[in-house]
């Protein structure tokens, strides 16, 4: 069962990435935000592609889903913390962070 101490850690572990308030929430961004965090430390939400969100909610369906809004259908994804074991999370965030880079350190499409 993951944290809301351990996704702190995990981030904060990512390069570039920093904190800062986000309405009711904690977010993490290095350019842009990539996850936010409930004030209750339950649940956050992360940017993934919409590809990453639908393989993400398949593979741990009781972790994650996508948002029920237009949000959800950018890719913006709820994980239930108590639901996902610490190295899952950190997968996850990795692939949300990677998203969060300026411009012109992202990977140029072939």
């Amino acid at each position: 069962m993951a944290t809301a101490a351990d996704l702190r850690e995990l981030a904060l572990a990512l390069e570039g990435t920093t904190t800062a308030p986000h309405f009711d929430r904690t977010a993490f961004k290095v350019a842009r935000i990539y996850a936010t965090l409930a004030a209750d430390g339950l649940s956050a939400n992360f940017k993934f592609t919409l590809e990453e969100q639908e393989r993400h909610c398949q593979q741990w369906p009781d972790a994650f889903t996508p948002i029920d809004n237009g949000w959800g259908r950018q890719g913006w994804t709820t994980v239930w913390l108590e639901d996902l074991r610490p190295r899952a999370l950190k997968a996850a965030l990795q692939t949300a962070w990677k998203h969060a880079q300026p411009k012109s350190k992202q990977p140029r499409k072939p």
